[in-house]
């Protein structure tokens, strides 16, 4: 009989914990989320995968030398993963909008008042004794409020990695739900007239000038905040191939096969910090409420700024794009437009939209690397 026992002692059912039940419950719900709901599918399935293997008791994976572990320490802990994202998500980008109208630059700078206005509240929060956040760890909650998961993640690996796993299931699950969020407050700062405005043809943007952009954003950007410059640097080279017109074969090779391919080892690696003893504590709460009040502030700051800039401006903007201007991109553009065309059907915003949207990516990339030069 000993033998038997010792095979059963050794089995995950007999090892098995409440605390890694309840984990792989979650794990489950991500894989249902991604699969029969849609919710950011490219990133929810392999996070939540990931999170099943790191809580089977018995299984080395998610720790030493198991692969989850390795791949952690490969590209979140260095930051390689996110980096190429984003080389990727410039790839993917198309700068036109915004060059067409600049001033909506503005739109996505404040967008990112989500952003040190859950730092702050999260530091409050510890001043009254109900949560324990040191300036690192509301740093890193606060991105959030970006709406940009690579982002969230490259800025959670380097000042809070223990809690990396809830704060990028903060981020991609509030993503992909934009749909519900953003609408209400939209309709709630907007008048009907507001929502009615119907805006001028954008102007047509030479090649030339989508080619000269990411250059000298990103030396003005670096020469201001150098440690954006990672990010932003990598944003801008993507954008760079796409429009310089001779590495086409480079560009395609970033926007598809290259993306694809980190986002598997992304998802994973970030599913070996969803371990129970890691994610079950009472902060874990705290990041999901304080994302939650990140990305509502950021979206009612983007459309504030645009009331703000149509009573400075005789050339009426509508509102509306200001809430793309967290750079959940391109839903937030998407959601922008829907709700538009509801008030005025001949009223057709995705193109301007996409213009704060695009500027949302930026300013979360200078956002992410002020955040570090001072908490780091």
């Amino acid at each position: 009989m000993e033998p038997l026992l010792d095979l059963w002692r050794g089995t995950g059912l007999y090892q098995i914990e409440l605390a890694q039940v309840v984990m792989l419950g979650i794990g489950l719900m991500l894989l249902y989320l991604a699969i029969a709901r849609g919710f950011e599918p490219l990133l929810l399935v392999p996070i939540g995968f990931g999170g099943i293997l790191s809580n089977i008791p018995g299984v080395d994976i998610a720790v030493g030398d198991g692969v989850l572990h390795q791949l952690y320490n490969m590209g979140i802990k260095t930051g390689i993963f996110p980096l190429l994202i984003f080389m990727g998500v410039g790839a993917l980008t198309d700068f036109g909008p915004l060059l067409a109208n600049p001033k909506t630059l503005f739109l996505g700078a404040a967008a990112q008042f989500g952003i040190f206005a859950t730092l702050l509240g999260a530091l409050a929060l510890t001043g009254l004794g109900i949560f324990d956040f040191d300036v690192a760890e509301a740093s890193a909650i606060g991105i959030i409020g970006g709406a940009d998961g690579p982002t969230a993640i490259y800025v959670a690996g380097k000042l809070a990695p223990h809690l990396l796993g809830a704060i990028a299931v903060a981020a991609y699950s509030y993503m992909a739900l934009v749909p519900l969020i953003q609408p209400p407050i939209m309709r709630l700062l907007t008048t009907e007239a507001e929502r009615k405005i119907e805006m001028v043809q954008l102007r047509i943007v030479s090649q030339k000038e989508k080619m000269l952009f990411p250059i000298m954003l990103l030396v003005l950007v670096a020469l201001m905040v150098p440690s954006a410059a990672p990010l932003l640097g990598m944003f801008c080279f993507g954008n760079l191939m796409r429009e310089c017109g001779v590495v086409e074969r480079l560009s395609e090779t970033t926007q598809n096969a290259l993306i694809n391919i980190v986002t598997i080892f992304l998802g994973l690696a970030v599913g070996s910090k969803l371990k129970a003893d890691q994610f079950l504590v009472m902060e874990t709460l705290g990041i999901l409420a304080l994302g939650m009040v990140a990305f509502c502030i950021g979206t009612a700051a983007g459309v504030l700024m645009a009331k703000l800039m149509n009573l400075l401006s005789s050339q009426k903007i509508n509102p509306l794009i200001g809430a793309a201007g967290v750079s959940a991109v391109p839903m937030a553009a998407r959601v922008v437009s829907r709700v538009g065309l509801e008030s005025n059907p001949h009223n057709f915003l995705l193109m301007h939209a996409m213009g704060p949207n695009v500027a949302g990516v930026i300013g979360s990339a200078v956002a992410a690397g002020v955040l570090i030069r001072f908490a780091g």
